[in-house]
């Protein structure tokens, strides 16, 4: 007996798929800035501002890519609850894209997630609620999916395989297309630092599909299980430990993080990452989340090899989103001495570096 099922629910998809589609029509490239570097050694520094998506982050890209993965998926329908675990930032994207289809959305945090995220979250109508640790997340996010007949994102295993790597504008893409009238159009590094994974399994894939010889460096930050599991080769391994910046390092392997993509991991203290996202605001003016610092860290890194080893070229890492959604707490003198970090020793590198070229 043939079976059909309801044209409704078909032309439901049909427009909310529309909508995800015109939101992404309606929004402008992200701007790729200049980060002056002194003339004389030959190497550009760019940040691409993610922080002007609709929601604020790099995780907008992520959360419209989710949401058309799942619908086209029939994953997703006019009734459906949709569920992730996120530590903040991805929440509030997908919020955003729940309440462009209408849908209902939960969020399943860590109870430390910043009160400004979660007032980001609850303001595009998401629900949020809160687990004591984030390793907890993932279960919890999939009970409450299967209990009220909702559906799990899982931005942790599908982050990888909802972005098309190939093209179709992704990040990598607006990079190259952005860096066609520089001086060095074929950055020697792009540098930046993994949550889910999928950002670098993106970049790295598409430099591989096109054939450029850049190479792609991921930074981490402490208590992540990404540079040890990857120096390792062990896919299951973690720490099972909290990290303080948000949005990258994960407690454990994700499956959306790929290895063989990525061509350098590099350390990067926590408050280092703190103290290179105060510097650039102090002097830029521009106002970054703690993860854009662990990403400078990198560069300055890298910029200081290529001069040791007379290499001229380009570097480009993000922006990944506002540091007002950390006035309580990176931008916080009294979080950083609560945390124990001592911000002046890395302060002191960075001008050290941008006076001599050595890091």
């Amino acid at each position: 007996m043939a079976v059909e099922r309801a044209g409704a629910d078909r032309l439901w998809v049909d427009e909310a798929v529309r909508r995800v589609e015109a939101d992404a029509n309606r929004s402008a490239d992200t701007h790729l800035h200049v980060l002056p570097m002194p003339a004389d050694w030959g190497v550009d520094v760019y940040l691409k501002d993610e922080s002007v998506h609709p929601t604020g982050s790099l995780k907008h890209r992520l959360a419209r890519s989710l949401f058309l993965h799942a619908l086209v998926s029939g994953q997703i329908g006019p009734h459906t609850t949709v569920v992730e675990a996120s530590s903040g930032s991805t929440a509030v994207s997908e919020a955003y894209f729940a309440q462009l289809i209408g849908v209902p959305f939960v969020a399943v945090l860590p109870r430390s997630t910043s009160p400004e995220k979660i007032a980001l979250i609850e303001r595009y109508g998401g629900r949020c609620h809160p687990v004591e640790h984030g390793a907890g997340m993932y279960a919890e996010a999939e009970r409450l999916a299967a209990e009220c007949g909702g559906h799990y994102l899982d931005q942790f295993t599908h982050a990888e395989r909802a972005t098309d790597w190939r093209g179709n504008n992704n990040i990598a893409e607006s990079i190259v297309a952005q860096l066609a009238q520089e001086r060095y159009p074929v950055p020697e590094w792009i540098v930046v630092g993994a949550g889910t994974g999928g950002t670098s399994a993106t970049i790295g894939r598409y430099l591989r599909y096109r054939r450029m010889p850049t190479r792609l460096a991921v930074v981490d930050p402490e208590n992540s299980a990404f540079l040890p599991g990857w120096a390792s080769g062990a896919a299951d391994y973690a720490t099972g430990m909290p990290g303080r910046i948000e949005g990258i390092g994960r407690p454990r392997m994700e499956p959306s993080f790929v290895p063989g993509v990525i061509d350098l991991m590099l350390p990067v203290p926590d408050a280092a990452s703190i103290a290179a996202v105060r510097h650039l605001h102090e002097r830029t003016g521009r106002f970054a989340g703690g993860s854009t610092g662990t990403n400078l860290w990198g560069v300055y890194h890298l910029v200081a090899r290529m001069l040791a080893d007379g290499v001229r070229g380009s570097v480009v890492t993000l922006i990944c989103d506002g540091g007002e959604r950390y006035r309580h707490s990176y931008y916080d003198d009294d979080w950083v001495a609560a945390q124990g970090l001592d911000l002046a020793p890395h302060t002191e590198r960075i001008e050290r570096f941008l006076a001599t070229g050595e890091f």
